[in-house]
């Protein structure tokens, strides 16, 4: 099923932005509020929403159907911890900086940290290339095209190690008791 507010920003529809605004404002300000841990002002989170949604609108081709909310929720937290960094600069982004809002269904909140630790963990020690290209599709929303060109890696290059990588995580999380 087609998701007409991605496809309205993809074709840089401004009554789509803002309804996406409109609908999604608020999901920023709380991913921004609770990545900033108090942190900063509240004007300081006002700039990061609207800083989300110039983001929004200047890479709206990348939204992906049925994407959307993850795709403004690393946005959000993206932008926070920059804004966070730029105060605080010498802060380094980091793969353990990121802790998933929705990524996994699972009922209980310790089980869904723990596999969210265990996977971290996996992904720390996958080795380059594989841990970016997995890091750019899964975490940044890129496309297989994107980032092909970006590394200079042929298309079918970056779809085999997605496809190996998966499969080498899926192995490690089984080894270590967790149910796919």
């Amino acid at each position: 099923m087609k998701d007409k507010l991605a496809q309205g920003l993809r074709k840089h529809d401004e009554k789509a932005l803002e309804k996406a605004i409109e609908q999604y404002s608020h999901l920023a300000a709380s991913v921004a509020y609770s990545t900033a841990k108090g942190s900063l002002t509240k004007e300081d989170i006002e700039e990061v929403v609207s800083d989300v949604f110039v983001t929004l609108w200047n890479n709206a081709e990348k939204v992906q159907d049925g994407k959307l909310k993850g795709y403004i929720s690393v946005i959000a937290r993206t932008r926070t911890l920059n804004k966070l960094s730029s105060a605080n600069s010498g802060v380094i982004l980091d793969i353990d900086d990121y802790d998933p809002e929705d990524d996994f269904s699972i009922a209980d909140e310790t089980e869904k940290k723990d596999i969210c630790r265990e996977l971290r963990e996996i992904i720390k020690e996958i080795t380059m290339p594989d841990r970016e290209i997995l890091i750019r599709y899964y975490y940044y929303y890129q496309t297989v095209s994107q980032i092909g060109k970006e590394m200079n890696i042929k298309t079918d290059t970056v779809k085999t190690k997605l496809r190996r990588t998966r499969e080498k995580i899926k192995a490690k999380l089984i080894e270590r008791s967790y149910t796919i």
